[in-house]
């Protein structure tokens, strides 16, 4: 993606999630789930992706469907665990650091963290919640299983 810039606006938003499925598509682990499991029309699915990144990164509210049921139903044609999710988050938080920084491009990683640990808690039949787990919030933050809120 060249060189580092900040996450501005749905414009890098594009480019960010371009590049991300770009990667994941290839990927060896990752990429047959979305080709041939879920059969994936990237340049379909790429604008729903970024309403949902835009959404999460700053408040658009263009995104308005439910992503845990999408990825139940796909859970249980190619369960996704670990590994999956482990892999997902790598890819992403390489495709930010690749091209971009500051406070958003943080942001983008902490919430796919958060994302990621949510939706493996929550296929695995447990709370969607961090705080649902046995421990203290900052055992779970020096764990890296969530992050400190922000207290600007």
């Amino acid at each position: 993606m060249g060189d580092q810039h900040d996450l501005r606006d749905r414009g890098d938003v594009e480019r960010l999630v371009r590049a991300f499925y770009g990667r994941a598509f290839a990927d060896p682990l990752l990429g047959p789930i979305f080709t041939d499991v879920a059969r994936m029309d990237l340049e379909h699915h790429l604008p729903i992706m970024c309403d949902f990144w835009e959404t999460v990164l700053f408040g658009a509210g263009s995104y308005r469907r439910n992503p845990f049921a999408l990825h139940e139903a796909l859970d249980r044609r190619a369960p996704l665990g670990a590994a999956e999710f482990g892999r997902w988050l790598e890819l992403w938080t390489s495709t930010v650091d690749d091209g971009f920084a500051g406070e958003a491009a943080e942001r983008a990683k902490a919430q796919a963290r958060r994302i990621a640990a949510s939706m493996q808690r929550r296929l695995a039949g447990g709370s969607g919640s961090a705080l649902g787990t046995i421990g203290t919030r900052e055992r779970l933050a020096r764990a890296g299983e969530i992050d400190e809120l922000d207290r600007g």
